[in-house]
């Protein structure tokens, strides 16, 4: 697709999209919108891939992504496998009208039509996983791998550490003692809609529906499960201490009375209990509420104890005495008189939990026996475990 044939697409769905607002038409006019970023993004990528290619071809001064994008390049669809224009033509005919091609089949399984799971597309996973971290509080800032579960992988292969040595000199061998870590499997399960909302969408609104979908729906679940998973059904929660479920270090859980309120010197302790070697990297996680309910706070100088900076692009970023807060409404908010012990605050240092996941994301169909519904659905398998707990301070409110 070169700039003219961009041109001439772009200017038809706008044209498309002013008739349909009219028209009274919102909801087409928002899908010509969806069409309009998807075709935007894809010439985009088409552009790069070229430019990339071009220069690994030694013809990086003849042909640039400038060149490209002005009309220059003529480019062709030569994506094979799962990003092919057949495989993603496919997998859009098998979600919208449960059609499974041959194509989409895997010849190695032995499953059955009404239960056969399609691979998303290697192109669309990509932006998933982008929409993922660009919507998650959590995702960013933990440890990702992708170890097979079922296996018992040492903790010093996920958070190695390191000792000195003479130089030149022989020493005594000696075991490194480590404890180690099993990732299992937890389903992730989105629903996707049989109707997908519209009867017929183009190939580029499809998958940028899928993308929102699926992301979203990711990102909110995934950080849930970060900040509060059981540990059984889901990855196990940095702050789920419920029933010793996340181990925490003896003197680092602390307890606020109920009806104690906050004050300055619960920040003081809490501060108190993270040791030393774990200060670098650690972060606040909290509600805003709670965050909001520490700003007004002063020390005995009168200073406040919490702040507000804008970054980059105007981005708040939040701090308690100095450490940086972390906000997500996956924390539970400070209540000074719970019906239950709730933990409402924590200090951790991200990195130091390891989320585990399968990327391979398959799309199954099946049907609801009880309402004989056509259902569609998403799955991945995710887990994660916090390897090294040294750096998690807890403060929970007392319900007695």
């Amino acid at each position: 697709m070169n700039k003219e044939e961009f041109r001439n697409k772009k200017s038809a769905l706008l044209t498309d999209m002013r008739a349909l607002l009219d028209s009274g038409d919102i909801k087409g006019a928002e899908q010509k919108k969806q069409e309009l970023e998807a075709l935007d993004e894809q010439f985009e990528l088409q552009a790069r891939q070229a430019a990339n290619l071009r220069a690994e071809l030694g013809n990086e001064s003849t042909t640039t992504l400038e060149n490209i994008k002005n009309g220059d390049v003529k480019m062709n669809n030569t994506e094979t496998g799962l990003n092919s224009l057949e495989y993603r033509n496919a997998f859009m005919n098998y979600v919208m009208n449960g059609v499974r091609s041959e194509i989409l089949r895997n010849e190695d399984a032995t499953t059955t039509t009404s239960t056969a799971a399609a691979v998303i597309p290697t192109v669309v996973l990509d932006r998933i996983i982008a929409k993922l971290e660009t919507e998650s509080v959590m995702y960013n800032l933990v440890t990702k791998t992708n170890y097979k579960g079922g296996l018992s992988i040492p903790t010093v292969s996920v958070k190695p550490t390191a000792s000195w040595v003479n130089e030149n000199a022989g020493s005594e061998k000696k075991a490194i003692t480590t404890g180690s870590i099993t990732f299992t499997y937890h389903k992730l399960r989105i629903a996707i809609a049989a109707s997908l909302e519209v009867e017929t969408m183009s190939l580029s609104a499809f998958e940028t529906f899928v993308v929102n979908l699926i992301g979203t729906a990711m990102a909110n679940a995934i950080d849930d499960a970060i900040i509060n998973g059981n540990g059984t059904t889901q990855p196990l929660g940095i702050l789920n201490n419920a029933s010793g479920k996340q181990a925490v270090v003896s003197g680092q859980l602390l307890t606020i009375a109920k009806g104690a309120g906050l004050s300055y010197s619960v920040l003081v302790n809490a501060e108190a209990a993270l040791p030393s070697q774990y200060e670098n990297g650690a972060v606040w996680i909290m509600s805003k509420k709670s965050f909001m309910s520490f700003m007004g706070m002063v020390d005995d100088d009168g200073q406040p104890v919490g702040r507000v900076n804008y970054g980059l692009g105007g981005k708040p970023e939040r701090y308690l005495l100095g450490r940086e807060v972390v906000i997500t409404d996956k924390v539970a908010d400070f209540a000074a008189s719970p019906s239950a012990d709730t933990t409402f605050a924590g200090i951790v240092n991200p990195k130091d939990y390891i989320l585990n996941i399968n990327l391979n994301l398959t799309v199954k169909q099946y049907e609801d026996n009880d309402t004989d519904a056509t259902i569609r659905k998403a799955a991945m398998l995710v887990d994660g475990k916090l390897v090294d707990n040294g750096s998690l301070v807890v403060l929970k409110v007392s319900g007695t």
